[in-house]
């Protein structure tokens, strides 16, 4: 599959060159920004297909590129940043942005973090998030029907886990906040309300677990919240 166009918005050089380095060696083709005004002005000349962005900027914080961007566009952004507390990569997503990754990091993990968002930007390319059958793996979810299926075997699930389910597959590969969830879930984001969440997502992973070959497609940010996987075996 064709390799997108990565804008790197680091203002630490030995970082930003070991970024582009990574980058260049992978094949992928990039554009650097070295602060938040050039990054959003290069978002808009440019048209990048992913945006690598660390918060600590000289000239504006990372939260306000996000805000900026999420104005006009859908870009997807993965946050480079030291800021590692909950709160921090809680905002960042809530914000926006679509992963959040803490320095100091690995090449690997950062190249896996690009495939995760690649195989998202395709699934869109495809219009496959539009279609009335969302297929991820063994996973089968028919949105006219409100049926879903796992390895050809029907999941009974509640209106809730269902609701769920559905957010992440509408969203697979990005992470989701547990106020990001509990608002699109329940319109609300009060405590009780996370509390809730956690019981239920706990009930809806047992059910798509309950197979021995099942793969584990609802991953965990602890503090933060879910992701839907994409299945190893359904790339784009």
């Amino acid at each position: 599959m064709n390799k997108p166009t990565i804008l790197v918005v680091e203002d630490d050089v030995p970082v930003r060159c070991l970024i582009t380095t990574t980058l260049k060696t992978h094949g992928y083709k990039y554009l650097t920004a070295s602060n938040g005004e050039t990054a959003i002005m290069m978002t808009t000349s440019h048209n990048p297909d992913i945006m690598l962005l660390d918060l600590g900027l000289p000239d504006i914080d990372g939260i306000e590129v996000i805000r900026s961007v999420r104005t006009w566009s859908n870009l997807p952004i993965i946050v480079l940043s030291a800021r590692s507390e909950d709160s921090d990569k809680i905002e960042a997503l809530d914000n926006g942005a679509d992963d959040y990754l803490t320095k100091p990091f690995s090449v690997d993990e950062l190249l896996a973090r690009l495939r995760v968002t690649q195989r998202r930007l395709n699934l869109l390319a495809s219009d496959g998030i539009n279609s009335p059958v969302f297929v991820n793996g063994p996973l089968k979810i028919d949105f006219s029907a409100g049926c879903v299926w796992l390895s050809e075997n029907e999941l009974h699930l509640t209106p809730i886990e269902y609701k769920l389910l559905c957010v992440l597959a509408h969203n697979v590969g990005k992470v989701l906040t547990h106020t990001s969830l509990t608002q699109k879930v329940w319109g609300s984001t009060q405590e009780n309300d996370i509390a809730s969440l956690r019981v239920y997502m706990a009930s809806l992973r047992k059910k798509l677990e309950r197979y021995p070959d099942a793969p584990h497609l609802i991953q965990t940010h602890v503090g933060v919240g879910y992701r839907m996987l994409r299945a190893e075996n359904d790339e784009a």
